[in-house]
C-alpha cells in the first residue's frame, strides 16, 4: 500500500454549470478530505476552493485529473514534504 501524503488542492471554478459534477467527484473522495473552504468571488464571476487531503499520491493525482477534465475547472496540488 502506498504511503499517505498531505496535500492542498487549489481549485478555480470558472464555469458554475460544473459545480454539481465537481461536488459529486469530491464526495467520492470524501474519506481522504480533511477539510474544504470555498470562496465565491462575484466580482470576477468565479469561485475559489481549497481542499486539504491525506491520501496516497495516486489518489490525489486521480482526483486532480478528474477535476481538471471538467470544462471551466482548473486544479493544482501542493504536497507536504512529510
Amino acid at each position: 500500500m502506498e504511503e499517505s501524503r498531505i496535500a492542498m488542492l487549489a481549485i478555480v471554478v470558472e464555469d458554475t454549470n460544473q459545480v454539481s459534477s465537481l461536488n459529486e467527484i469530491l464526495h467520492e473522495y470524501s474519506q481522504y478530505i480533511i477539510g474544504r473552504m470555498g470562496l465565491p468571488y462575484p466580482k470576477r464571476n468565479i469561485s475559489l476552493i481549497s481542499i486539504a487531503m491525506d491520501a496516497p499520491g495516486d489518489v490525489i493525482s486521480a482526483l486532480c485529473g478528474r477535476l481538471g477534465n471538467l470544462n471551466g475547472i482548473t486544479v493544482k496540488a501542493a504536497y507536504s514534504r512529510l
